[in-house]
């Protein structure tokens, strides 16, 4: 079960899932493979393309046909990870000291294939993402069903509760309210196409105050503490029927 993190751009990872850090280590170089897919040139586009059908039997209702969505930083969407494309970018990220304080993904790409692959080859209860923005990748996310997690031995689930893991990869995205704004718009994007879904949850590292900070100002409240393994979190949810009032 990753972490949930946000605003200082570092993370809300894996069972421990990371969040925040102070040293800034990461600069953001497209590899060849991501600048093909998101554009030429120093900026990196995103083209445009038809949504998947939704598979039958999606446990997560294909985040990758959610599309972009508009957000006082920039257009944002999330693409799904392809592993021979994504994986040095990704591996980067881990091994940013304020991540992998967190993540504790730090180490040889081998280490971050290993944690992506069981989720990709899976049954797709939990999908690792880009985020997008404005055509350049430049965070990562896991969009998973928290009440077929470990994570529901340890709070009351709901049927279709769906769980939200978070890293922010450029150093210039933290500290400045981007995450505030990224989790808003994910969590909006997981009660508009997952109509079963009732609450976004998260479960930051206590310890990463910015992270839990970020939840509260994009509309989580505090539900509990709980003991996981490797952290002690705060349990954060995002109501649907609250959603226009946080």
């Amino acid at each position: 079960m990753p972490p949930a993190d946000a605003s200082t751009g570092s993370g809300a990872g894996p069972a421990p899932h990371p969040g925040g850090g102070t040293e800034d280590t990461v600069d953001l170089r497209l590899t060849d493979e991501l600048t093909a897919l998101f554009g030429g040139g120093g900026q990196a586009v995103v083209p445009p393309r038809p949504a998947p059908a939704p598979m039958a039997g999606d446990l997560l209702d294909t985040p990758g046909g959610w599309g972009a969505t508009p957000t006082s930083a920039g257009a944002f969407r999330l693409v799904p990870v392809c592993i021979e494309r994504d994986l040095s970018l990704v591996s980067r990220w881990m091994n940013d000291p304020a991540v992998a304080a967190f993540w504790e993904l730090a180490g040889p790409e081998s280490v971050t294939a290993a944690h992506l692959r069981p989720q990709l080859d899976g049954d797709g209860r939990s999908v690792p993402c880009l985020g997008v923005l404005d055509g350049v990748p430049m965070s990562y996310w896991e969009i998973y069903r928290a009440d077929l997690d470990p994570l529901a031995r340890h709070y009351p689930a709901r049927p279709h509760d769906t769980g939200i893991h978070l890293l922010l990869g450029g150093v210039a995205d933290r500290g400045r309210g981007v995450g505030t704004v990224l989790l808003r718009a994910v969590s909006d994007l997981i009660l508009d196409h997952r109509p079963r879904c009732g609450r976004v949850i998260a479960e930051p590292d206590l310890r990463n105050t910015p992270s839990v900070s970020a939840f509260l100002s994009a509309g989580f409240r505090f539900f509990s503490e709980v003991d996981l393994p490797g952290k002690r979190a705060a349990l954060m949810v995002r109501d649907r029927a609250l959603r226009d009032r946080l």
